[in-house]
């Protein structure tokens, strides 16, 4: 299902024709409730950058949401180090001196960079200890990927439609001020459809056959 298609079945389903903004508002807003819901694949992104020696800070692409891992690699050998991640305080203790450096173990998430009272950054990485190198960073991250609303295809349009058709449903007659029974009709269809997601997001994507065994009912 694209965007055409969405914004016709909404019509359709409420037997009403909205304006642009608000479908769209209907539409990114049931987008963002399913992604915060479960986790497919299409939310994890990857990205490399570089450390500066003896600067403990890294930036946080502006898209960022939380890490999956941090990895440094190795400047002469490309051995890959995952970070174990912590908190600001743990490092702190950790590494009292800033200027102490060496290959980094751990990292953060520090917040904002400030500079002249204007956020330059909004999220940044504290690592420790202090990188005494330049370290190609291998970052895997969850963020929101492109609306159907600016993209018309999508990874969940493609794949799995009707959670988003139903969310989206459920947002619309909210909007409209609906029959409580319709929107508990809508808002159960929505709950069943994220039911089966999960199942395939949090469930058959993180397993196979040869370590799990197969999807099995128990025969009672």
């Amino acid at each position: 299902m694209n965007y055409a298609a969405l914004v016709s079945a909404v019509a359709s389903y409420t037997e009403n024709t909205f304006p642009t903004v608000d479908m769209n508002l209907f539409i990114t807003q049931a987008e963002k409730r399913i992604y915060n819901t479960v986790q497919i694949p299409a939310l994890r992104k990857n990205v490399t950058g570089i450390t500066t020696a003896s600067n403990k800070y890294l930036a946080c692409p502006d898209d960022f949401l939380s890490s999956y891992s941090l990895a440094a690699i190795a400047p002469t050998t490309g051995a890959y180090t995952y970070l174990l991640n912590k908190d600001v305080n743990f490092i702190r203790e950790a590494y009292p001196k800033p200027t102490t450096t060496g290959s980094p173990k751990y990292y953060a998430l520090f917040g904002p960079a400030v500079a002249s009272s204007v956020i330059t950054t909004e999220l940044t990485f504290l690592i420790g200890p202090t990188p005494d190198a330049a370290y190609s960073m291998e970052l895997h991250y969850y963020y929101y990927p492109e609306s159907i609303v600016t993209a018309s295809t999508t990874w969940l349009g493609d794949n799995y439609d009707p959670v988003l058709l139903y969310g989206a449903l459920v947002e619309a007659y909210t909007y409209m001020k609906g029959e409580q029974d319709m929107i508990g009709l809508y808002d159960g269809k929505y709950k069943e459809a994220m039911g089966q997601l999960k199942r395939l997001g949090d469930g058959l994507e993180r397993q196979d056959a040869y370590r799990s065994g197969q999807a099995r009912v128990p025969v009672t």
